[in-house]
């Protein structure tokens, strides 16, 4: 896996990345940090990376199971230490999982084997934040 990363000149803090997938990511700071607020910060990036892998593990899980997923939500809230490094202290995912006729079982087990064993993002921000989760089934 790989990325680049290029800041795009003098006149703020806006980066843009490119991956090796081929796709394009802008990123910009607060105002008060020297950005415009152009772009997500690194660390929503990060957060929502955590967010991501762990929706998608659990969409596949489910599908998987054979069970009728149709659509998940994942919200997201986090605290972060007030000195530098300013790293993830406690991350609660809130999981809004629809389908038709899902056991509360089943998508359960598929955040906890997401958190537990298959969200790569999870396992290392678990590292300095605790993680906590809630799940809301909503039949389709």
């Amino acid at each position: 896996m790989q990325c680049s990363v290029q800041w795009n000149g003098p006149e703020g803090m806006l980066f843009v990345t490119k991956t090796g997938s081929g796709h394009i990511i802008a990123m910009d700071g607060a105002p008060e940090g020297g950005g415009n607020n152009l772009a997500p910060r690194p660390m929503e990036l990060l957060l929502s990376g955590a967010g991501g892998c762990s929706a998608y593990d659990v969409v596949l899980i489910l599908k998987r199971g054979r069970h009728a997923v149709t659509q998940c939500t994942v919200d997201i809230n986090a605290e972060r230490a007030t000195e530098d490094p300013k790293v993830f202290t406690k991350i609660h995912f809130h999981f809004k999982v629809t389908g038709k006729s899902l056991s509360r079982d089943a998508v359960e087990r598929a955040v906890k084997l997401s958190h537990d064993k298959y969200c790569s993002a999870v396992a290392m921000l678990e590292k300095t934040a605790e993680f906590t989760h809630e799940v809301m089934i909503i039949e389709a």
